[in-house]
């Protein structure tokens, strides 16, 4: 008979502007992890906390699963909003009926919005040099 195996750790990647947040989802306690830190001291704010939780709260599993997550670039609100992206992403591929929820608050929903370029002649992508009359 084959040995049926069951998947304990699950996967998901997030993204928000430059930042780019690898999660894993384990059975435990609820504990957060980023780059080897606790979720707490890593964004300070708790707005930012609050919000890296909203997956598991609208899907009821809080307390249920410890994340671990690698973050890479960006600012601290981009990578709290790509390691919820990353959470919902995982949370998806560990039971498929939670995708009405996650989708209704839009968690699964990449935010496309990114810095726009600087522009020749600009000082920045759309603010033009002081003017001086001589």
């Amino acid at each position: 008979m084959a040995k049926v195996t069951v998947k304990k750790e699950f996967y998901g990647t997030g993204r928000r502007k430059t930042a780019v947040a690898r999660v894993w989802l384990v059975p435990g306690e609820g504990q957060i992890q980023v780059n080897e830190k606790p979720a707490d001291t890593h964004f300070g704010r708790e707005a930012l906390n609050l919000m890296v939780r909203q997956p598991f709260t609208v899907t009821g599993l809080a307390q249920k699963y410890d994340v671990k997550s690698h973050i890479v670039g960006g600012g601290i609100s981009a990578q709290a909003g790509a390691l919820r992206h990353g959470i919902a992403r995982a949370l998806l591929t560990m039971n498929t009926d939670l995708r009405k929820p996650l989708k209704i608050n839009g968690f699964l929903t990449r935010d496309p919005r990114e810095k726009e370029r600087r522009k020749v002649g600009r000082r920045k992508a759309r603010r033009s040099p002081q003017y001086s009359k001589r």
